[in-house]
């Protein structure tokens, strides 16, 4: 079973290229740091980093180095849940494809991203016990 290629035509964006500015906001979103941040330790405008996390601009080789480097992550952070040359999934360990990801899926809101970061900035065990409790009873569990 071969894998798949994908052509891009100009001017669409593919599921590659969007699978890869998703994970890109994700984990500058993980860090807690703002488009303006990335590009000046990319040495680029942030407009790039915008262009870059829509896919409206295809990320070169170099630069998605420059963005691992900036965002302490390896390079292959940006390819993991795409099909591929990656070591055969088992039920339990397949990570979501892109094609399967949900639109609506809390887990790619930058929301959620935001919350799960001041949760684990808490400072105590105790505190984030609380919030937990709250977030229970708001919702009536």
């Amino acid at each position: 079973m071969g894998v798949k290629t994908m052509t891009r035509k100009p001017g669409l964006i593919n599921e590659i290229d969007r699978h890869i500015a998703q994970r890109l906001q994700l984990r500058r979103v993980m860090l807690g740091m703002s488009q303006s941040d990335l590009a000046k330790k990319c040495g680029i405008s942030f407009q790039q980093i915008q262009k870059y996390e829509t896919a409206g601009n295809r990320i070169p080789a170099a630069r998605l180095f420059d963005l691992s480097q900036a965002l302490e992550t390896p390079v292959d952070f940006f390819f993991m849940g795409l099909p591929g040359n990656f070591p055969p999934e088992t039920k339990s360990t397949r990570s979501m494809r892109v094609s399967e990801q949900k639109e609506d899926d809390p887990l790619t809101k930058t929301e959620s991203l935001r919350l799960i970061n001041l949760y684990w900035e808490l400072p105590s065990d105790s505190q984030r016990d609380m919030v937990m409790k709250m977030l229970k009873s708001l919702n009536g569990k």
